[in-house]
């Protein structure tokens, strides 16, 4: 199958659980090792492909424009000044791209403290996702540092202070991504067939994941924590004290509506991936799914109202902001809500798919107007993203794609594990 290319029959069959079981490697030595790993670097499937073809040009153009970046400086692509220093770069790849990426701790949450076992066949691939968003946002970060060398600063409290919300959001930021490579590193142990590893690592899973789950839900709202400094500078109908708890609420269902489009994609794309017990329960899954997103959603619609109650602020709601507002409230929260609220009742999975695209949309869309559309929305000259800034952030989600087809078509995240592995965990 192309890497990155539905299946070519219309009707995906489930394989047998053994013909998705990775084979261990024989590693007896370095050499056995290197070799292992050489081979695994050779693409599988066909190399031409649309995605491929489109996608390379995207990187390659990319590429170019972080090296002129570097070079030049970041006034050299960007059309970030002394006012506005937060583009698109952090208000799409960080800060919309974590609440993307929250599905990883909602997910392990619900499986491994929960115990909701029906959804453990998809954890890996959740936690793959978190994992791959934020190494990739970690580095989308270095591009929007004036000084990328700095980029220690936060993290040691240096110019900052330890008492600083950006340096409790770098630590847990940090500690996250830490936390997440444990969670996965099962399966990075079984596709390199090392039994005593896989055992050390297996155990160390469930106190990973209090870990984590921790320290993503004070990061989650860390993040929005970050904008009650900039109070003169949002709009009042975007800005209120309770963006913190709106951040950590509204990453439940930003993360799991990513997991719900992501595991359609994956459901078609790597079909010959799939377990027996994922493809035969995906569409159970994806309900399940919904309804936990239409509670997360109907608590952040209730706090919108509240806050909205709260702030009296209706002669705003008459104003060209308010309109913008009211798009944003109307068709990115209440719709999708009453979409997910129904498809759960009538169990219809592609609306269910619908909901959770028209969610993203409004979470994306509420981030970047905290972040970028209405911060400074008063300015004269208001910041407007300079063409290469967009294309930076596409190379940005094709180099994860590429590092996420890698993965996936080498290691065990959607498949079974080898009999051995499924054997410690018994």
């Amino acid at each position: 199958m192309s890497e990155f290319q539905a299946s070519s029959s219309p009707q995906i069959v489930p394989m047998e659980s053994d013909s998705t079981e990775p084979s261990s490697p024989q590693i007896g030595s370095i050499g056995d090792f290197l070799r292992f790993l050489l081979s695994e670097m050779k693409p599988k499937g066909k190399l031409i492909t649309p995605f491929n073809v489109i996608s390379s040009i995207i990187v390659a153009v990319g590429l170019v424009l972080i090296v002129i970046r570097f070079v030049y400086g970041i006034g050299a692509i960007t059309n970030l000044d002394q006012e506005n220093p937060w583009g698109i770069w952090i208000g799409f790849d960080v800060v919309t791209g974590v609440a993307m990426a929250g599905g990883a701790y909602v997910m392990t949450f619900i499986v491994y403290i929960l115990g909701r076992k029906r959804y453990h066949s998809i954890v890996r691939s959740v936690v793959l996702n978190g994992f791959l968003a934020y190494l990739f946002y970690a580095g989308a970060l270095m591009l929007d540092l004036g000084r990328p060398w700095n980029i220690i600063n936060p993290i040691i409290g240096n110019n900052f202070g330890v008492s600083s919300v950006l340096f409790l959001v770098a630590w847990h930021f940090m500690l996250y991504m830490a936390a997440e490579l444990i969670e996965f590193s099962p399966a990075i142990a079984e596709w390199l067939g090392m039994k005593k590893l896989r055992k050390v690592l297996g155990g160390l899973t469930i106190a990973s994941v209090i870990f984590g789950i921790t320290l993503s839900t004070l990061h989650q709202s860390g993040l929005g924590a970050l904008f009650l400094m900039a109070e003169s500078k949002i709009h009042p109908l975007w800005y209120t004290e309770f963006i913190p708890v709106l951040f950590l609420v509204s990453s439940v269902f930003a993360g799991l509506s990513m997991v719900i489009l992501e595991g359609s994609l994956s459901h078609k794309v790597f079909a010959d991936r799939l377990s027996k017990d994922l493809h035969h329960h995906h569409d159970d899954i994806t309900i399940g799914l919904g309804k936990i997103c239409a509670g997360a959603m109907f608590v952040y619609f209730f706090l919108k109202v509240l806050v909205l109650i709260h702030g009296q602020q209706w002669d705003l709601l008459m104003t060209g902001w308010g309109a913008w507002f009211l798009v944003e409230f109307i068709g990115f929260v209440l719709i999708p809500l009453a979409l997910f609220y129904r498809a759960v009742q009538e169990e219809n999975v592609k609306m269910v798919k619908v909901a959770a695209a028209l969610a993203l949309t409004g979470i994306i869309l509420n981030r970047i107007n905290i972040s970028v559309i209405a911060f400074n929305w008063f300015a004269e000259n208001p910041y407007t993203p300079h063409w290469a800034e967009y294309w930076v952030t596409a190379t940005i989600i094709c180099l994860e794609i590429w590092a996420l087809r890698w993965i996936v078509n080498r290691m065990p995240v959607l498949g079974d594990p080898p009999a051995w592995a499924r054997d410690m965990d018994h």
